[in-house]
C-alpha cells in the first residue's frame, strides 16, 4: 500500500492530525506552552479510535509528541531569536540539568504502565489549566530567580516531568520562570529552546529503547508513531512562527483563559477515563 492509499483508506484521522499540527504549531509560538500539551491528548484519544488500548495509547502518544517539537521548536527557536527574546545564559546554566531530568524521564517512559503517563499528565493539564485561570496578570511572587541549588532543581524537574508526559517544557517552565519575576516574553521565547533540550534526546530514547506495544497503531517504531508524525510536523513548523507573530498582536490574556478552560476540560476528561 503506498502512502496515497494509506492515506485515503484513513482520512478522518489524517483530518484531525493535519488539524493538530496547525492549532498546536500556533498555540507553540502564541502562549510557550508548547504543542505537546495539544498533541498528547489528541493522540492518547485519536488511538484509541483505533482500538488501541488507554495504555498504549499513552505511550505512543507521549513518544509521538516529543518527536514532532523537535522541528516545531528549531522553527520557534528561530522566530523568538529574531525577537530578541530567547535567554541563551539562563540556558547555558540550566542545559545539563535540563536534561539530566529528559534522560531519566524518557527512560522511565519504556518502563511504566500508561496508565501512570495518563494519571500524571492529567494532574499538569489541570495544574496548569489552574496556573493560568487564577494567576493570568497578576505580579511575580519572588523578585528573581533562586540561587545555583535552586535552579538545578528546576532544571530537572521541567526535563524530567515534560519527557515523562510528551511536552516539550513550556508548560511548566513559563509559569515557573514568571513566578520569579522573569519577563514573560522571553519566557515564552526561551521555552522554545527548552522544548528542544528537551524533545530530541527524548524522543531517541523511546525510539531506541521502547519495545513497540502489540496494540499499537500502524507505523510505530520504539514507541514513536511515524504516521502522525509525518501529518502533525510539517504544520506545527509552519504555523509556529505565525503563532509567534501574533504573540505580540493579540490579548494574551484572554487567550490564555480560553486555553486554559479547555486544557482544564482536557485533563479532567483522561482523569475521569481512568477513575469513572
Amino acid at each position: 500500500m503506498n502512502i496515497i492509499e494509506f492515506i485515503t483508506n484513513n482520512i478522518s484521522p489524517f483530518f484531525a492530525l493535519v488539524a493538530t499540527g496547525v492549532f498546536a504549531g500556533i498555540l507553540a509560538g502564541l502562549l510557550g506552552v508548547g504543542g505537546g500539551i495539544v498533541i498528547v491528548p489528541v493522540l492518547f484519544f485519536l488511538f484509541q479510535s483505533f482500538g488501541v488500548s488507554p495504555e498504549s495509547a499513552m505511550l505512543v502518544a507521549t513518544a509521538t509528541s516529543l518527536a514532532t517539537i523537535v522541528p516545531t521548536s528549531i522553527s520557534s527557536i528561530r522566530s523568538h531569536h529574531k525577537k530578541g527574546n530567547v535567554d541563551f545564559d539562563l540556558l547555558k546554566r540550566w542545559a545539563v540539568f535540563i536534561l539530566i531530568g529528559v534522560l531519566v524521564g524518557s527512560w522511565l517512559v519504556t518502563r511504566v504502565e500508561g496508565t501512570m503517563l495518563t494519571i500524571l499528565f492529567g494532574m499538569i493539564a489541570v495544574l496548569s489549566a489552574l496556573n493560568m485561570m487564577c494567576r493570568t496578570g497578576k505580579s511575580a511572587l519572588y523578585p528573581k530567580l533562586p540561587k545555583t541549588t535552586g535552579q538545578t532543581v528546576m532544571g530537572v524537574s521541567i526535563g524530567f516531568f515534560s519527557s515523562m508526559v510528551g511536552i516539550g517544557g513550556g508548560t511548566i517552565s513559563v509559569p515557573l520562570l514568571t513566578l520569579y519575576n522573569y519577563p514573560a516574553h522571553k519566557a515564552i521565547g526561551t521555552a522554545a529552546a527548552i522544548g528542544l533540550i528537551i524533545s530530541l534526546p527524548g524522543a531517541l530514547t523511546m525510539l531506541i529503547l521502547g519495545s513497540t506495544p502489540t496494540d499499537a497503531p500502524a507505523g510505530t517504531f520504539g514507541l514513536v508513531n511515524l504516521f502522525a508524525f509525518t501529518c502533525i510536523v510539517p504544520l506545527t513548523v509552519l504555523f509556529a512562527p505565525l503563532g509567534a507573530s501574533l504573540a505580540a498582536k493579540l490579548d494574551a490574556v484572554k487567550l490564555k483563559k480560553i486555553f486554559a478552560f479547555v486544557l482544564l476540560f482536557t485533563g479532567l476528561r483522561m482523569l475521569a477515563q481512568l477513575f469513572l
